[in-house]
């Protein structure tokens, strides 16, 4: 064989294990939403739904004009950020649950930068405003890697527990001391923030989109291409074989959550920022939950989280258009949502009818196990 003929082969080889990755990478996520879609179109025939019209109408509210794609950005502007969140925590063999409670802390604390502060210009307020919402995140993030590290406790505990107080104390803040004191007023919720704090939009794109892709690049180059990145890497597959290599795992563990917590915290913050314009309580209820399903679908990958994220987003922003069109309950979408989570989950049910086998290094570490540090 010739230098030339040998060079050929190997290119041939290396685009064959490239096209195997690829593979391996998306064939359960796309046919767990295939799977998810046609149970979720039987649901539709039982309950006397057309499901051509309802899916339809989905497509039609999430992207069927400039108005409706902006909307479905908006929706997955705080996703991608919740995905990426629980995606990154994995990566250390940590399944943070609380994305949600450092996603609301992001939020208020970005709404009362917002509005309680004034004479900044508009950049300087903005970033100001998202800055102390990733710092509110990051605090918050870093309780249970530091309970994790010196106590044992297990981080999936302590983060479903730090939910139910973040909930309690942003609700009582919003109808407490930071509650809009507007004549007439009986809501719970902060005043406006001034117009200098918000994230605008663009020729109907939501500058928090760019932000969300551009931390989703960030946070891929620092797991893939540093040394932060690799120590978190390989606590997640071996934390004991990681500390007999020397590199503090304690110290890694916390890091890791305290930079899982930040992403959460910017997504509450543009939520806040770009979407709502203030904080209320009940507005960003379940935006941390779906990062685990965002996580999984993208298989913990940061570029993965971004397409995941737009499937929930335009599920979450079509729906109503579903509803009203075609006469179908909200809830549906709720229902395709779980049974997509479901199929990745439950990946060997999709990998028996394909066929296919599972990767090794497309394995997900969901924890280091409990009490192991």
């Amino acid at each position: 064989m010739t230098s030339e003929q040998s060079s050929k082969s190997s290119s041939r080889n290396g685009s064959n294990h490239l096209l195997k990755r690829v593979w391996y990478s998306t064939s359960v996520p796309v046919f767990a939403v295939l799977l998810a879609l046609l149970i979720g179109a039987i649901i539709l025939l039982v309950s006397g739904a057309d499901p051509l019209q309802a899916y339809a109408a989905l497509i039609k509210g999430s992207f069927g004009n400039t108005e409706a794609l902006s909307r479905t950005l908006q929706k997955t502007t705080p996703l991608i950020f919740s995905g990426l969140a629980v995606a990154f925590a994995f990566k250390a063999g940590l399944f943070n649950i609380g994305a949600q409670g450092q996603l609301l802390f992001g939020a208020i604390v970005a709404a009362v930068l917002g509005f309680g502060i004034h004479g900044l210009p508009a950049v300087l307020h903005a970033s100001l405003a998202l800055l102390g919402g990733a710092f509110a995140g990051a605090l918050f993030g870093a309780i249970p890697g530091a309970l994790k590290t010196y106590t044992g406790a297990h981080e999936v505990i302590t983060t479903i527990m730090l939910n139910y107080i973040a909930i309690n104390i942003t609700d009582y803040l919003a109808d407490g001391p930071w509650k809009d004191m507007t004549p007439g007023n009986i809501v719970a919720r902060t005043p406006k923030i001034l117009d200098t704090a918000r994230i605008p939009s663009v020729a109907g794109l939501p500058l928090g989109f760019l932000i969300a892709l551009i931390f989703s690049v960030v946070t891929w180059w620092l797991l893939r291409k540093t040394t932060i990145g690799f120590e978190i890497r390989t606590v997640g597959l071996n934390p004991n074989a990681a500390k007999y290599a020397g590199i503090k795992v304690a110290k890694t563990i916390i890091l890791t959550m305290v930079l899982s917590g930040l992403l959460a915290g910017i997504g509450g913050a543009i939520e806040t920022q770009g979407v709502v314009g203030r904080y209320q309580p009940g507005f960003n209820t379940g935006l941390g939950f779906d990062g685990i399903t965002i996580a999984l679908l993208g298989k913990t990958n940061p570029i993965g989280v971004i397409p995941a994220a737009l499937i929930v987003g335009a599920m979450k922003a079509g729906s109503s258009q579903m509803q009203f069109s075609a006469g179908v309950a909200k809830e549906i979408t709720d229902v395709i949502q779980a049974l997509i989570l479901f199929f990745v989950a439950a990946d060997m049910i999709v990998r028996w009818l394909l066929r296919i086998r599972a990767a090794e290094e497309e394995k997900v570490t969901l924890s280091t196990g409990w009490g192991q540090q």
